[in-house]
C-alpha cells in the first residue's frame, strides 16, 4: 500500500475513492480500522470512520488506530480526508485530528484544504466558497448537526488547535509547485503547522499535491489527493493495469436522510415520477414507523422506490428542540441501519444512501468491511461494489445534480446515463 488515507465520514471517503480511482490508483475502502492486513495488490487504503460529530477525544483515538493500522501496510503517504464543506464546530475534531496525526509522523508543513472545484467548493483568501456563495451563506450554515456560520477556515480551524494556523494564498499556488514549496517552508520557519491553501481550480489542487509530494501528512476534501497518484506512477510505483467492474442487476431502493439544499431538491424531482415515502422524524420518535414496515413497503412498489426523511431544516430544528439533537439523528439512523439490513435480506441488489450520517448507518447495518471503489456517477460519488450481489452508492449531501437519483440506478446496473 503507498497511500494511507484516513476518512471521517463514509461517503466523505468513497468521494475520495472516486478520486483516486479515476487517477488510476487501485482503491479499497475499509469500514472501520481492519483487523486483518490488506490485500497485497492495494496501492490506496480508505479507512471510513464515522467520526465527524464525535467527542475530540474519540475521534483522535479512532483516529490513531487507523493510522497505526496503515503505518503497518507499509504506506509511504498519508492523506486525513474531510468534508470539503470542513463540517465541524468550533468544538469540533478536524483540528485536533489534524494535529494529533501530524505529532504521530513528526509532520510540518501540513496542508489544509477542502476545495473542491467539480463541486462548486473552492478556497480563496482562506474563505471557503461554495459556487459563488461564501460558506456561511451556501445552506450550511442552518446545518443540522454541523452549522458553518464562518467561511474563513482559518479562523475556525484557529479555535480548534493548540498551534497557529498558516497561509498558502492563490497568487503563491498559481506560481507553481517549487514556489509553493518554498512558501510552505517559510510558514513553517514562523512557527505554523497547520497551513491553509487557497485552490480555485484542479490545476491548484495538482499543483498542491506536487508540492506536497515528500510530506508525510496532507489533510482536506478529496480533491486534495487529484496530484498525489501522479507522484507515485512518476516513481514507477502504480500498477498500470485499473481494476476491473460490472454492473449489478436487480431491485434497487433510495435512501435519503440528508437536509441539504441539494439533496431536498434531488428528492423532490426523483419523487414527481417515481414512488417516494417520507418518513418524518414524529414519526420516528413515536416508533409510528418501523424498518420492516418501510421494507415491506418498497419491495412493494414498481421501479427504483425512495425512502425518504429529508425535511426543511426549521422542521428538523423542531425536532431536535423538542427531542434532543442527538436523540434524534441516534433513532433516525438505527432505522436506516435496520432498514438497509431488511431490504438486502429480501434480495435488494442496489442501494443508494444520500447523506453521510445516513451512509455510515446503511454501511453499519450492513455489516460491511471491505468496499471496491468504482466509476463515478456524478463528481464526488462512485459506485462501489460491497460484494458479488450488491452494489452501493454513498452520496453526500450536497452533491449531484438535479437528476442524480435516476442516473445512480441506471448506472448502477450497468446502463449508460
Amino acid at each position: 500500500m503507498l497511500l494511507g488515507c484516513i476518512g471521517d465520514d463514509f461517503t466523505g471517503s468513497s468521494d475520495l475513492g472516486n478520486t483516486l480511482t479515476k487517477a488510476g490508483m487501485r482503491v479499497t475502502q475499509y469500514v472501520g480500522v481492519p483487523d486483518a492486513p490488506a490485500a497485497d495488490d492495494v496501492e490506496a487504503g480508505i479507512v471510513a470512520l464515522k467520526s465527524r460529530s464525535i467527542p475530540v477525544a474519540d475521534a483522535v483515538a479512532q483516529s490513531l488506530a487507523a493510522l497505526a493500522w496503515l503505518r503497518d501496510q507499509g504506506c509511504r503517504q498519508f492523506l486525513f480526508k474531510y468534508c470539503s464543506t470542513f463540517d465541524s464546530l468550533p468544538t469540533g475534531n478536524i483540528g485536533p485530528v489534524a494535529e494529533a496525526l501530524a505529532d504521530a509522523l513528526d509532520a510540518r508543513q501540513v496542508l489544509v484544504c477542502p476545495a473542491f472545484p467539480a463541486t462548486g467548493r473552492s478556497v480563496y483568501q482562506g474563505h471557503l466558497f461554495v459556487a459563488d456563495r461564501l460558506l456561511s451563506e451556501s445552506g450550511m450554515q442552518t446545518h443540522p448537526l454541523t452549522p458553518m456560520t464562518d467561511p474563513d477556515i482559518r479562523r475556525w480551524l484557529g479555535h480548534q488547535i493548540t498551534g497557529t494556523v498558516g497561509h498558502i494564498p492563490a497568487q503563491v499556488v498559481m506560481q507553481g509547485a517549487d514556489i509553493t514549496r518554498i512558501r510552505m517552508l517559510a510558514e513553517d520557519a514562523a512557527g505554523h503547522r497547520l497551513l491553509v491553501a487557497d485552490a480555485i481550480t484542479d490545476d491548484d489542487l495538482v499543483t498542491l499535491g506536487r508540492a506536497a509530494a515528500d510530506l508525510p501528512l496532507i489533510t482536506g476534501g478529496s480533491g486534495i489527493a487529484m496530484g498525489l497518484p501522479e507522484n507515485f506512477r512518476a516513481s514507477g510505483l502504480l500498477s498500470a493495469t485499473p481494476s476491473g467492474w460490472t454492473g449489478q442487476a436487480g431491485p434497487a431502493v433510495i435512501l435519503s436522510g440528508s437536509c441539504s439544499d441539494a439533496t431536498r431538491a434531488q428528492v423532490a424531482r426523483y419523487a414527481d415520477h417515481n414512488a417516494a415515502r417520507e418518513v418524518t422524524a414524529d414519526q420516528v420518535m413515536s416508533g409510528a414507523i418501523t424498518a420492516q414496515a418501510l421494507a415491506d413497503w418498497a419491495l412493494g412498489q414498481g421501479g427504483a422506490p425512495l425512502i425518504y426523511t429529508s425535511a426543511d431544516p426549521a422542521v428538523v430544528a423542531d425536532a431536535q428542540a423538542r427531542c434532543g439533537r442527538e436523540v434524534v439523528a441516534t433513532r433516525i439512523e438505527a432505522l436506516f441501519a435496520d432498514l438497509a439490513r431488511a431490504l438486502v435480506d429480501a434480495g435488494v441488489t442496489r442501494l443508494i444512501s444520500a447523506g453521510g450520517e445516513t451512509s455510515g448507518a446503511v454501511v453499519g447495518g450492513l455489516g460491511l468491511s471491505a468496499l471496491q471503489i468504482g466509476p463515478e456517477i456524478a463528481p464526488g460519488v462512485p459506485m462501489i461494489r460491497a460484494s458479488d450481489r450488491l452494489v452501493l452508492a454513498l452520496k453526500s449531501g450536497n452533491f449531484g445534480g438535479p437528476d442524480f437519483f435516476a442516473r445512480a440506478v441506471a448506472m448502477m446496473e450497468g446502463a449508460d446515463a
